[in-house]
């Protein structure tokens, strides 16, 4: 990062940008052609740091995934724009989070409740939720094995 005064290193704060954010973006590559996509998501902190998401069961992710599944991830927050008396004055202030890993099709039937109820949690809160067996087998679950990820605070 070129403005070191920027950059966030502690987990703890870079796990409350997580938590704070509404969306992941995930940018895959594959054949020197980038793919992004913004996604709901689920944290799941600790010694093994790692995202959830859900998507259908075909489609351009997961073509992508099979061929290289090696992605880049970016989500941001607080977003305040300033202004100023000129144009280049104004700006906006905001923290992200970027970062790198490996993302994987979930599976195992407990692993993909886990990451279902991972995705939940993020957005309402602690629940026991059911999910009937129709939404199971449409429904693809990711898992994005975080090999590196810092932040950053306009």
């Amino acid at each position: 990062m070129r403005k070191k005064e920027r950059e966030i290193n502690d987990t703890e704060s870079i796990e409350l940008i997580i938590l704070n954010s509404d969306v992941c973006r995930i940018a895959f590559a594959f054949n020197n052609i980038p793919y992004i996509v913004a996604m709901n998501f689920g944290y799941s902190g600790g010694d093994q740091p790692c995202l959830y998401f859900h998507c259908a069961n075909e489609g351009r992710k997961l073509d992508m995934i099979k061929r290289n599944n090696h992605v880049c991830f970016q989500m941001d927050t607080d977003h305040k724009i300033y202004s100023g008396e000129h144009g280049c004055d104004w700006g906006m202030k905001y923290s992200s989070v970027v970062g790198y890993g490996n993302i994987s099709v979930v599976t195992d039937k407990t692993s993909r409740k886990t990451g279902l109820d991972c995705l939940m949690k993020h957005y309402a809160g602690d629940h026991n939720f059911t999910y009937g067996k129709e939404i199971l087998t449409r429904t693809t679950i990711l898992r994005l094995d975080i090999t590196e990820m810092t932040g950053k605070k306009c």
